[in-house]
């Protein structure tokens, strides 16, 4: 410690040199902690809208492909089952823009209390929903982004099925990430009708199971009932079920990991290169300090120091600021687009081990960058050294 004032003052020497360099470091460890929290947010995600009792039984062949609805019934007998609802993709599409840009579907209302209690439904909206052939149930996502209300009508054209549906809001599932849009099953079932067609499909089952412990049991009687069957099942958890719908955006997430190491590289390359400059710049020093009886360890350890500083200093700069930094993205995201567009990517999720991990790759970086420059210093020649100086 005895050094340090020395070390300080080396690094400040030239201040302009000194603040690109902390500058640089810091913003790409700010970076990097920002790209790692994107694993995290996606875990959360999953954490928010899933349960560890519920369980998805649908087609084995994946979920575009339909099953008899008289699995339902079977499903609902398997012990340790205490609620099932059917689920059919209806694919509506706002008249207003054309196009499905929230997930609906028509589901039995009856169930849906027991099926996800965990969403805090209102018990009016869910009589409401019970009672109205024309009820739904929407997301609180998708109310906010069109800015809908409860009470108002508003018509979906199926992308599905060949029919315009209108249906009036009757209660909201209350979370900020639910883009849903629950309708009723026997609707759907009574306009497909008019046209001379019968809704005998389901496309998936969502099982609700008294126990976790239960869970297991349940998905594996549920695959076996159906075995050798013209449309076998598959059955995973709901964790499971989603974490395949985000399948590409964690491919996404993986490229970003490789950009994050190229990013460490990067800044790696840029504290090395500064240490080398820093030390050549001061052979002349370096040479007399040697000379007057300076050590070849005390040479080494400030030079290592200097680079180990500026880069923990810097770096730790830059790991906290990904507090701030994740909080404008994310305000920014929603601010500009009406809601969580960015889906899992806003959920930032900034913890403490990011910002550790932060801080001590900067340690890493500062030592590594050092090392080099600081070892070939100290291992020259007083002699040598002092010829081309003077």
């Amino acid at each position: 410690m005895k050094y340090l004032p020395f070390v300080v003052r080396n690094l400040l020497r030239n201040k302009l040199r000194t603040a690109l360099t902390g500058g640089a470091i810091g913003l790409a460890i700010l970076l990097v902690c920002f790209f790692l929290t994107m694993p995290g947010g996606i875990d959360r995600l999953l954490s928010e809208v899933t349960s560890n009792v519920r369980v998805s039984v649908h087609n084995k062949g994946g979920v575009v492909y339909d099953m008899p609805y008289a699995y339902v019934q079977r499903v609902r007998s398997i012990p340790g089952v205490t609620a099932v609802n059917p689920e059919v993709w209806f694919g509506g599409a706002y008249e207003q823009e054309g196009m499905v840009t929230f997930p609906s579907f028509a589901l039995d209302p009856d169930a849906v209390g027991n099926v996800w209690p965990d969403y805090d439904i209102e018990p009016l909206a869910l009589e409401k929903f019970r009672r109205q052939r024309d009820a739904a149930i929407v997301g609180r996502e998708t109310m906010k982004k069109y800015r809908w209300r409860i009470g108002q009508q508003v018509s979906l054209v199926s992308t599905v099925w060949p029919v315009t549906l209108t249906f009036r809001i009757v209660g909201e599932i209350p979370n900020d990430r639910a883009p849903h849009f629950w309708i009723q099953r026997e609707y759907l079932a009574q306009a497909m009708e008019a046209q001379g067609r019968q809704l005998d499909t389901v496309g998936t089952i969502w099982v609700r199971v008294a126990d976790p412990a239960l869970v297991n049991d349940v998905m594996t009687r549920a695959v076996a009932m159906f075995r050798n069957s013209p449309a076998e099942v598959n059955a995973e958890t709901e964790k499971s079920f989603f974490a395949s719908f985000f399948g590409s955006l964690q491919s996404f997430v993986q490229i970003i990991l490789v950009v994050t190491g190229l990013v460490a590289l990067c800044v790696l390359c840029i504290a090395a290169n500064t240490a080398s400059m820093a030390v050549r710049e001061r052979g002349r020093e370096i040479a007399v300090l040697r000379a007057i009886g300076f050590g070849r360890s005390v040479i080494f350890g400030t030079l290592v120091a200097e680079s180990t500083l500026l880069a923990t200093l810097a770096g730790g700069v830059g790991a906290l600021l990904t507090y701030g930094f994740s909080a404008m993205i994310r305000a920014l995201s929603g601010a500009s687009m009406g809601g969580n567009e960015l889906g899992a990517l806003t959920g930032f999720l900034v913890t403490r081990d990011i910002v550790a991990r932060g801080i001590a790759l900067s340690v890493v970086v500062g030592l590594v960058a050092g090392i080099a420059p600081a070892w070939g210093a100290a291992r020259r020649p007083v002699a040598e050294t002092l010829r081309e100086v003077f």
